[in-house]
């Protein structure tokens, strides 16, 4: 930001409902392909490595933005309205080009261009919401996470609806996200925004390397270790769930319960915010990931054990669906308040970058392993990261770094 703002212009209520719906179209790209999938594939004739491609590109566009952001500390240098304008309309641009039928190579590129534009979309977003509020700063970034969790659902409810079609998904899709990135431009900064900090390309390094900072990084990559590989290839699982029982029209079926599956992760991030304002954020991301964990790890049973009934599933799922992302935004409010003011924002990209990093990981492992381990072998996998990341933020609290941390007793 070039100057820190006396007064906002906007309430703080006002400022993250518009940033909100900012998000939530601006980041309806990121899964229009992976919600498409099935008809990609038959369509474009690709294998399932192939398309896990489709998704692993945006996940490393993502990361290759989110570095370059963090090295050039533009979260905290650039306005962040017209970051999340130029990232949005950018992403939407990139996403429209897969109408062009560009083949497997472009569209991989394509994907790519989407996950990099979106990274200057969703840090600054986070970044631009802490200059808002420090009481409730926590259901703030859950609001905001919130967000990005409709807007990654948005594609499967669009491919429910407008049935087998991947243009629809697409083309509504990048109309979304470019309306959205409108929508962030009258959000000025927040009264607690500072002033441009000088340019160092390797304070994000610093800042991550720091005890407590370290700590909050591992319990979020062991958050994001099942995340993203569970929000890219459920709708596959449950389409087998609901072919293997013989219901009819299976693909339709299988993305609107993935859209469920994912969308009420929304109504979770605001739950989690409220509960880490009170409760404490350490505490409040232990319990989230043991839950998580938890129902990974009694699905795979079930799916060990026998064929549990489609009904059973999407219950089970739906719990998951919920605690899998209820602490994601509370790593990002830790961080925005134990690493130094001036560059909370490069942090925060910092820590999504490498969190996006490990998803390529776990993405790309599932075609190999999927023959192998079946679907309940790789749920019990998933459940590995949230235990330990469990762990993380547990140890977290006996750092001098807990007692920097807003909401209840760190």
């Amino acid at each position: 930001m070039t100057s820190p703002a006396p007064a906002a212009r906007l309430s703080p209520t006002a400022a993250l409902i518009l940033l909100a719906l900012s998000v939530v179209l601006g980041m309806s790209p990121w899964f229009s392909a992976a919600a498409a999938l099935p008809q990609l594939r038959e369509g474009w004739g690709l294998n399932a490595f192939q398309g896990s491609w489709l998704t692993l590109a945006v996940q490393l566009g993502f990361v290759l933005g989110a570095v370059l952001s963090a090295a050039l500390n533009l979260a905290d240098r650039a306005q962040p309205r017209a970051l999340i304008a130029a990232g949005a309309l950018l992403a939407a641009g990139a996403n429209a080009a897969l109408l062009l039928h560009p083949g497997l190579w472009g569209a991989l590129l394509a994907r790519a261009g989407v996950g990099a534009a979106l990274a200057l979309v969703y840090p600054p977003a986070l970044r631009a919401m802490s200059t808002y509020f420090v009481r409730g700063r926590g259901m703030a970034l859950g609001v905001m996470v919130g967000a990005l969790t409709l807007g990654s659902a948005s594609p499967h409810l669009v491919n429910g609806l407008g049935g087998a079609d991947w243009r629809v998904v697409v083309g509504v899709t990048s109309a979304l996200a470019a309306l959205g990135g409108l929508l962030a431009l009258p959000v000025p900064p927040g009264p607690l925004a500072t002033k441009a900090p000088p340019f160092r390309p390797a304070q994000a390094w610093r800042v991550l390397t720091a005890r407590g900072p370290a700590l909050a990084t591992l319990g979020y990559l062991g958050h994001m270790w099942e995340l993203y590989a569970m929000w890219t290839w459920f709708a596959l699982f449950f389409g087998g769930v609901l072919s293997g029982a013989g219901q009819p029209d299976a693909l339709r079926g299988a993305a609107l319960a993935t859209f469920g599956v994912v969308g009420v992760g929304a109504l979770g991030c605001g739950v989690g915010g409220v509960l880490g304002d009170r409760w404490g954020r350490t505490r409040l991301t232990e319990l989230s990931m043991w839950l998580s964990g938890g129902a990974a790890l009694l699905l795979a049973g079930l799916l060990l054990w026998g064929n549990p009934a489609p009904g059973v599933v999407l219950a089970l799922s739906l719990f998951w669906g919920f605690w899998i992302i209820a602490d994601s935004a509370q790593f990002s409010t830790v961080i925005s308040e134990i690493a130094p003011g001036p560059y909370v924002g490069t942090a925060m990209t910092a820590q999504l970058a490498l969190g996006f990093t490990l998803t390529a990981v776990t993405i790309a492992v599932v075609p190999p392993l999927l023959p192998r381990l079946g679907w309940g072998g790789l749920f019990a996998l998933w459940a590995l990261g949230p235990l330990l990341g469990a762990l993380a933020m547990r140890a977290l609290r006996g750092t001098p770094d807990a007692a920097r941390i807003a909401g209840g007793r760190g």
